[in-house]
């Protein structure tokens, strides 16, 4: 079955926007587990225009699922993630001033220094992930990093889905059986919603996660959070 890990960004934007602690994010980590999310995920950025670092030191004893930190590994990102030692780190090439993530790695470019940065968080029993386009060439770079899974950037994907296009999920099939065959596990996030998740999960062989946020809180100002998660958990049976 396909673990929700519910990224919680969204609740820290709005939460900042005031000031205070309401929303208290803790809480709706918390909350959202008990609803049967099966894993929270953050993306902290050097601003800590929505989840602060320290906020990430908060969650460690909050999280009883699986936690995964998603970022670009520059230096003070990488000392964060040693310190809290979440389940999963997502490695994300995202620039400083990036409203969000709209690239994945060029595997063979910075082959070296993924390599690196893989053996450290491994060697902390850090589980590791790579965001990543379906480009079949990145993805056998992507192997040779030492990972143990990459994240499919699928916003081309649900773009395409939106305008009627189900044709644009066969890179993304063939991006997957590929990975496995690497022996690589398969992740899978961005602009996924409740409208293509369903038809996402059925295309995509040993799908063992997806990271879904923006969407999902946004549903939730309608369907209600308790009610959304468990939307996504029936689609992804």
């Amino acid at each position: 079955m396909t673990k929700l890990s519910v990224n919680i960004n969204k609740i820290a934007t709005l939460r900042n926007s005031r000031g205070g602690n309401v929303p208290n994010l803790l809480k709706v980590a918390a909350d959202i587990e008990s609803f049967g999310g099966e894993g929270i995920t953050i993306h902290p950025r050097p601003d800590e225009r929505h989840i602060r670092y320290q906020d990430a030191r908060d969650l460690v004893a909050v999280v009883k699922t699986e936690y995964n930190i998603e970022g670009n590994p520059i230096q003070s990102f990488i000392d964060l993630v040693l310190e809290t030692k979440p389940t999963q780190v997502t490695l994300v090439p995202d620039s400083i001033h990036a409203i969000t993530s709209n690239a994945g790695w060029d595997t063979i470019k910075h082959q070296s220094f993924l390599q690196e940065v893989v053996k450290e968080f491994q060697q902390n029993g850090i589980r590791t992930s790579i965001f990543i386009d379906t480009d079949l060439k990145l993805i056998e770079a992507a192997a040779k990093t030492g990972a143990d899974r990459i994240e499919l950037y699928t916003e081309e994907f649900a773009t395409q889905f939106d305008l009627g296009n189900k044709a644009a999920i066969k890179p993304y099939t063939e991006a997957a059986i590929v990975a496995h065959d690497l022996g690589l596990g398969i992740n899978a996030g961005h602009d996924l919603s409740l409208e293509n998740i369903k038809f996402f999960k059925e295309n995509i062989p040993n799908l063992a996660e997806v990271s879904i946020g923006h969407a999902l809180i946004a549903e939730s100002l309608y369907l209600g959070l308790e009610n959304v998660v468990n939307m996504y958990l029936h689609r992804l049976k």
